[in-house]
């Protein structure tokens, strides 16, 4: 996929981390993934010095949803201090369906070997409650991946927008 920074194309391979990989489905203008975006950027922050590789990509349909279009994306992240190994641009939405990914945000971590160890929710927190953001979820199969640990199996899905799909 093409990063929205560089134009540069990049397979997870090149990107992913020594110790683990974060993929994770965001858009631009989703107010689930504003909500969090400060730990989103803590996070990808905090353990990239840890060997964690943060990947964001957004797949949703740019016809539709301008504001999710790659020079918007480009402009988010020099907003945001470009915190992540790379934002891809998923134009056939591919990726998404291969993922089977169903919101923004929709968070994955992959061990070392790109084997997924968590599929879920940052934290409890919405946009609708008054949950502090503090990406405990996340956070904690982090924390259990680095430390050799089983992760979690009890994995609470993601809430968020749709991903935007194309109408075929």
């Amino acid at each position: 996929l093409p990063d929205t920074i560089t134009g540069k194309t990049f397979s997870l391979q090149e990107l992913k981390g020594g110790q683990g990989t974060i993929v994770m489905f965001i858009c631009n203008h989703c107010p689930y993934v504003l909500h969090i975006r400060q730990q989103l950027i803590a996070i990808a922050q905090q353990y990239a010095g840890l060997g964690i590789s943060t990947i964001a990509i957004s797949s949703n349909d740019i016809e539709n949803y301008p504001q999710d279009a790659p020079d918007k994306m480009r402009a988010l992240m020099a907003e945001w201090g470009n915190p992540f190994a790379a934002y891809l641009y998923d134009e056939s939405q591919a990726v998404a369906k291969a993922y089977q990914a169903a919101c923004t945000p929709d968070i994955y971590l992959f061990d070392a070997n790109l084997a997924c160890v968590y599929r879920g929710r940052l934290d409890a927190s919405t946009p609708q409650n008054d949950v502090p953001v503090s990406g405990e979820d996340l956070r904690n199969a982090l924390d259990n991946l680095l430390a050799g640990q089983p992760v979690n199996p009890e994995q609470i899905p993601s809430t968020g927008c749709n991903i935007k799909w194309k109408h075929s």
